[in-house]
Protein backbone atom coordinates (compact mmCIF):
# COMPACT_ATOMS: atom_id res chain seq x y z
CA UNK A 1 0.00 0.00 0.00
CA UNK A 2 0.87 3.76 -0.99
CA UNK A 3 0.35 6.88 0.65
CA UNK A 4 1.28 10.64 -0.43
CA UNK A 5 0.73 13.16 2.27
CA UNK A 6 0.83 16.44 1.77
CA UNK A 7 1.83 19.69 3.78
CA UNK A 8 2.23 23.01 3.87
CA UNK A 9 -1.01 24.83 2.48
CA UNK A 10 -2.64 27.90 3.90
CA UNK A 11 -3.17 31.41 4.12
CA UNK A 12 -1.05 34.00 2.43
CA UNK A 13 -1.33 37.69 0.91
CA UNK A 14 -0.84 38.08 -2.89
CA UNK A 15 2.88 38.67 -3.25
CA UNK A 16 3.65 35.99 -0.45
CA UNK A 17 5.04 32.68 -0.80
CA UNK A 18 4.17 28.97 0.44
CA UNK A 19 5.89 25.61 0.52
CA UNK A 20 4.09 22.38 -0.39
CA UNK A 21 5.43 19.18 0.57
CA UNK A 22 4.39 15.68 0.26
CA UNK A 23 6.24 12.66 0.95
CA UNK A 24 5.49 9.27 -0.29
CA UNK A 25 5.90 6.06 2.05
CA UNK A 26 4.34 2.45 1.48
CA UNK A 27 5.68 -0.58 -0.81
CA UNK A 28 7.52 1.79 -3.31
CA UNK A 29 9.51 -0.18 -5.48
CA UNK A 30 11.03 3.21 -7.68
CA UNK A 31 9.22 6.70 -8.50
CA UNK A 32 8.73 7.81 -12.26
CA UNK A 33 7.55 11.29 -12.21
CA UNK A 34 6.14 13.24 -9.67
CA UNK A 35 3.57 16.54 -9.96
CA UNK A 36 1.35 18.73 -8.15
CA UNK A 37 -1.76 19.61 -9.69
CA UNK A 38 -4.29 22.29 -8.38
CA UNK A 39 -8.36 22.47 -8.79
CA UNK A 40 -10.20 26.01 -7.94
CA UNK A 41 -13.91 26.17 -7.26
CA UNK A 42 -15.99 25.58 -10.52
CA UNK A 43 -12.78 24.61 -12.30
CA UNK A 44 -10.90 20.93 -13.68
CA UNK A 45 -7.81 19.83 -11.99
CA UNK A 46 -4.97 21.21 -14.09
CA UNK A 47 -1.21 20.24 -13.87
CA UNK A 48 0.78 22.82 -11.72
CA UNK A 49 4.50 21.31 -12.07
CA UNK A 50 6.22 18.14 -12.97
CA UNK A 51 9.46 16.54 -11.96
CA UNK A 52 11.13 13.83 -13.61
CA UNK A 53 13.09 10.85 -11.62
CA UNK A 54 15.77 12.81 -13.40
CA UNK A 55 15.43 16.15 -12.52
CA UNK A 56 13.78 17.66 -15.65
CA UNK A 57 10.91 19.83 -14.77
CA UNK A 58 7.31 21.63 -16.84
CA UNK A 59 5.50 24.39 -15.54
CA UNK A 60 2.16 25.87 -16.56
CA UNK A 61 2.78 29.17 -18.52
CA UNK A 62 0.73 30.65 -15.03
CA UNK A 63 3.19 29.73 -12.64
CA UNK A 64 6.35 29.81 -14.66
CA UNK A 65 8.96 32.40 -13.07
CA UNK A 66 7.00 32.44 -9.91
CA UNK A 67 7.07 28.40 -8.67
CA UNK A 68 9.76 26.02 -8.47
CA UNK A 69 9.58 22.24 -8.06
CA UNK A 70 11.96 20.15 -6.51
CA UNK A 71 12.28 16.34 -5.24
CA UNK A 72 14.42 14.10 -3.05
CA UNK A 73 14.82 10.97 -4.48
CA UNK A 74 15.74 9.67 -1.40
CA UNK A 75 13.20 10.67 0.73
CA UNK A 76 10.61 9.70 -1.75
CA UNK A 77 9.88 13.68 -1.89
CA UNK A 78 8.38 16.62 -4.05
CA UNK A 79 8.10 20.10 -2.76
CA UNK A 80 6.62 22.81 -4.47
CA UNK A 81 7.97 26.48 -3.50
CA UNK A 82 5.17 29.06 -4.50
CA UNK A 83 6.66 32.62 -4.96
CA UNK A 84 4.61 35.99 -5.83
CA UNK A 85 1.36 34.11 -5.55
CA UNK A 86 -1.43 35.80 -6.59
CA UNK A 87 -5.50 35.33 -5.68
CA UNK A 88 -6.11 33.55 -9.11
CA UNK A 89 -3.58 30.87 -7.24
CA UNK A 90 -6.37 29.96 -5.33
CA UNK A 91 -6.92 26.04 -5.20
CA UNK A 92 -6.65 22.96 -3.58
CA UNK A 93 -3.13 21.44 -4.28
CA UNK A 94 -2.88 17.73 -4.93
CA UNK A 95 0.63 15.67 -5.40
CA UNK A 96 0.88 13.28 -7.50
CA UNK A 97 2.99 10.44 -7.96
CA UNK A 98 3.96 7.53 -10.95
CA UNK A 99 4.95 3.98 -8.61
CA UNK A 100 5.67 1.21 -9.30
CA UNK A 101 4.89 -1.02 -6.46
CA UNK A 102 7.19 -4.12 -4.38
CA UNK A 103 4.25 -5.94 -5.45
CA UNK A 104 4.16 -5.16 -8.80
CA UNK A 105 7.26 -3.39 -10.08
CA UNK A 106 6.65 -3.71 -14.33
CA UNK A 107 3.64 -1.18 -13.36
CA UNK A 108 3.11 1.71 -13.06
CA UNK A 109 -0.04 3.69 -11.09
CA UNK A 110 -0.71 6.92 -10.61
CA UNK A 111 -1.03 7.79 -6.59
CA UNK A 112 -2.84 10.77 -4.95
CA UNK A 113 -2.75 12.98 -2.51
CA UNK A 114 -5.47 14.44 0.18
CA UNK A 115 -4.78 17.99 -0.98
CA UNK A 116 -3.88 20.93 0.13
CA UNK A 117 -6.11 24.12 0.09
CA UNK A 118 -3.68 27.41 -0.56
CA UNK A 119 -5.95 30.73 -0.46
CA UNK A 120 -4.35 33.95 -1.72
CA UNK A 121 -5.99 36.69 -0.50
CA UNK A 122 -6.15 40.32 -2.34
Amino acid sequence: QVQLVESGGGLVQAGGSLRLSCAASGSIFSIDGMGWYRQAPGKQRESVAAITSGGGTTYADSVKGRFTISRDNAKNTVSLQMNSLKPEDTAVYYCNAEIRTTVLPLAVMDYWGQGTQVTVSS
